[in-house]
């Protein structure tokens, strides 16, 4: 059972970090950690079936495409309005992240969206959101430079 394990949480180290792009880049992975590539991709499947990873996927760095703009945007959403508001929201293409918060941020703001745009105007992109909700009380956290921005490594 430890040996399982323990080659369980090489692949877990393994991609939580970059992958190499590459035709067979979990070929890669194997080859250093004395896996096959099936070995690899069966780990992986396994922690989606379980419900270790929720999903796995590319993440971009938006300003390297282009995206040199975002926001945070939180909402004052009544308790009751929740739900659709926050799946109107995260309909938008430019919407990254939408997250109900408690307890709520000043007491009020407990609808978050993240906002990109490569260079839109961001208040004409909120108002057009907050027409298509009613929901008219929210602030625009505008980011101006970024420290830091790294995924979480847990192995």
């Amino acid at each position: 059972m430890g040996k399982i394990l323990s080659k369980k949480k090489k692949v877990a180290r393994l991609i939580q970090n970059d992958i190499t792009l590459a035709s067979r880049p979990f070929s890669e992975l194997a080859a250093t950690c004395g896996l096959t590539e099936k070995n690899v991709l069966n780990i992986t499947k396994t922690f989606l079936k379980e419900g270790f990873m929720r999903k796995f996927g590319a993440i971009l760095h938006h300003q390297k495409i282009g995206y040199g703009k975002n926001a945070l945007v939180v909402w004052s959403v009544p308790a009751d309005q929740i739900e659709r508001a926050g799946e109107i929201f995260a309909s938008f293409p430019f919407i990254s992240h939408c997250y109900e918060r408690k307890p709520a941020f000043q007491t009020k703001y407990n609808l978050f969206t993240m906002l990109h745009t490569k260079g839109e105007d961001t208040s004409a992109m909120v108002n057009n959101m907050a027409a298509s909700t009613g929901i008219n009380d929210y602030l625009i956290l505008e980011s101006l430079k970024e420290y830091k921005k790294i995924s979480p490594e847990y192995f």
